[in-house]
């Protein structure tokens, strides 16, 4: 049902210290989706995994970075469903490290949107930079419907602005900002 090699085992092939896998972890947000997933549809979350480790984009109040780092497999609250390698990059970790700062400069928590800035927007934007190649069109298929139907959608969902999860912290998920200054 899309692109791109789909399993459920992330095998993290590496052959060399530079050379790793670009894999796609998707998530169901909703048991709906076991029924929905078969005909094109479903409400899912996604992350990228690289080097071992998974980032993802989420929603807060304040303008700095939305880009986490979890466990790969493991993004809180949400159900694993697949893996899907995007292919095989040639870049080192302190490399990496630089890209995923910049990228998290341009995805700031306030700016998340449900319709057209969202976590699958994110892993898109990652995967087309590292691999030229794009994320499956099903994992984010209801937000475009959304956005081409967006005068029937209710207010709510139209927003942009978001409210504080006080989870966000205690959830697993390390902001992108923290771990670079821990880092440092």
């Amino acid at each position: 049902m899309g692109t791109g090699e789909v399993s459920n085992s992330g095998n993290q092939n590496v052959s060399n210290n530079n050379e790793t896998n670009v894999i796609l972890n998707v998530y169901d947000l909703t048991p709906i989706n076991n029924y929905c997933y078969w005909v094109g549809f479903g409400i899912f979350h996604s992350g990228i995994e690289v080097h071992g480790k998974e980032y993802g984009f989420g929603a807060h109040d304040f303008p700095i970075s939305g880009v986490f780092e979890v466990e790969p497999k493991s993004c809180p609250d949400f159900i694993f469903r697949c893996t899907i390698s995007l292919g095989c990059i040639n870049m080192p970790f302190s490399e990496f490290r630089a890209f995923i700062e910049s990228i998290a400069s341009e995805y700031h928590g306030d700016t998340y949107h449900l319709i057209s800035k969202n976590c699958n927007h994110f892993t898109d934007d990652m995967a087309h930079r590292l691999t030229g190649k794009h994320i499956p069109g099903w994992v984010n298929r209801l937000a475009r419907l959304g956005s081409l139907c967006s005068c029937l959608l209710p207010e709510s969902l139209k927003l942009t602005t978001v409210k504080q999860l006080p989870e966000y912290h205690e959830m697993g998920m390390v902001p992108i900002s923290s771990v670079l200054l821990l880092k440092s």
